[in-house]
């Protein structure tokens, strides 16, 4: 693989790894990169125009610094560009949540070192009510505790702000949602949450959907209908020692479209970020549609080919 001539960085300010955003910078160049664009912005809401820039200009391969909000909001101009342009993440945020299911090194030397000579792979999104997703959508329980584990309380207590709000959030109440599978009507009851994966680890690092895959053109749908906090303990539990559906309070299956209607409005979440409340949810999967950086394969069977 020829080395990246123009590489174009999207950068969050506020976000630090290893020697920050002057280390980045020198570790690029080290490459013998020809031309680097540099665009930083002060929050991730900020980042889709400065994406939208750098991919209109002839570049080889993009780079994305911060955290699972800049990673969903460049993936999503990627899908709806349709551009052919490699992604590169360094992985600076908090729960980082593609990096870890696609195994992109959390130091900033490995992460860069991945960025020129890894592979370059395309993979599935999902696409909720217009914007696309790469890890997960959520609704219920999931929608609430990514809202209230906002920014401030995320830099204070890193991780551990989504178990306190998740604690705070596990005797609230169970909406009636009817999910429709590929059009046919798969689940009408109280639940806790519904989860639409890409991959199989969730915020938190919980191991949700066992057989996702971010290639192989499908999406992994959840239902939970754990409430109160020893029914979640009793779920939780499962997933982490065994597989997520042996729990008697989860509920899953695979689909290319999911269609969720909800008995009253609820916030809901992409990737870690949090959305505005609404009673429907339109989900359908994006096959192949975004190339990105990851390890090298060291065995097994070989990937999708690219296009």
């Amino acid at each position: 693989m020829q080395t990246p001539r123009t590489v174009a960085v999207v950068a969050h300010q506020r976000k630090t790894m290893g020697g920050g955003l002057d280390e980045l910078r020198r570790r690029i160049t080290d490459q013998g990169v020809d031309k680097l664009l540099w665009y930083e912005v002060p929050k991730s809401r900020k980042a889709p125009k400065k994406v939208a820039a750098a991919i209109g200009k002839d570049i080889d391969l993009l780079i994305v610094w911060g955290g699972d909000g800049m990673v969903q909001r460049t993936i999503d101009v990627l899908a709806r560009k349709g551009s052919k342009v490699p992604l590169a993440i360094i992985p600076a945020g908090t729960g980082n949540l593609l990096a870890h299911n696609l195994d992109i090194p959390i130091d900033l030397a490995g992460a860069v070192d991945l960025a020129f000579h890894g592979r370059r792979k395309r993979i599935d999104l999902g696409r909720l009510n217009g914007e696309y997703f790469a890890v997960m959508a959520g609704v219920g329980f999931d929608g609430a505790m990514i809202a209230e584990a906002d920014r401030k309380m995320k830099d204070r207590l890193g991780k551990l702000a989504y178990v306190w709000t998740g604690l705070r959030h596990v005797n609230g109440a169970k909406p009636t949602a009817r999910v429709l599978v590929d059009g046919v009507k798969w689940f009408d009851d109280e639940a806790s949450c519904v989860l639409v994966g890409n991959v199989g680890m969730i915020t938190g690092g919980i191991p949700a959907f066992d057989d996702a895959k971010p290639d192989d053109g499908w999406l992994d749908v959840g239902v939970a209908t754990a409430q109160g906090a020893a029914q979640w303990a009793r779920a939780l539990g499962t997933m982490a020692v065994g597989r997520s559906d042996h729990s008697p309070f989860v509920r899953m299956t695979r689909a290319r479209k999911v269609d969720v209607k909800l008995a009253s409005k609820l916030e809901y979440e992409l990737d870690g970020g949090a959305r505005e409340a609404v009673k429907k949810l339109s989900v359908r999967v994006a096959p192949a549609a975004i190339k990105i950086c990851v390890p090298r394969e060291t065995g097994g069977s070989s990937p999708r080919a690219e296009r």
